[in-house]
């Protein structure tokens, strides 16, 4: 049986010691992320995107608000967010996996930002 995978809902900048937690757990190079665009919330860590969105709607959180995709420590500002989920599929409004509008990807980005990191090192 393998261990629990952490995700961990972030309000406030997450310490390098949690963020430590979540690299290799499962993925070697990167972690995975759903952000609330309007609560200014992030669901980090676990094996699907879908997990951390359910975390998130059992918490307050709207569906149509929630945008996911993968955190790369190491690099920098420009590459380190990939706005990349199943979740963002959305028929009429994100057609693909990828999020597409630029005003979405802004706001995930500020958030990301501020609460996982700008490039954060790798702990």
């Amino acid at each position: 049986m393998s261990a629990a995978v952490p995700i961990f809902v972030v309000t406030k900048p997450l310490p390098a010691s949690d963020f430590a937690k979540l690299l290799g757990a499962p993925f070697p190079d990167m972690v995975k992320f759903v952000v609330d665009v309007e609560r200014r919330i992030v669901a980090v860590g676990g094996h699907l995107h879908a997990d951390a969105e359910a975390i998130l709607i059992d918490q307050g959180s709207r569906q149509a608000s929630l945008w996911g995709g993968n955190y790369y420590p190491g690099l920098d500002e420009g590459a380190c967010i990939e706005y990349e989920s199943l979740i963002n599929i959305r028929p009429g409004k994100n057609p693909g996996i990828q999020v597409e509008d630029e005003t979405v990807r802004a706001r995930i980005r500020e958030i990301i930002f501020d609460l996982i990191g700008r490039g954060r090192p790798v702990p």
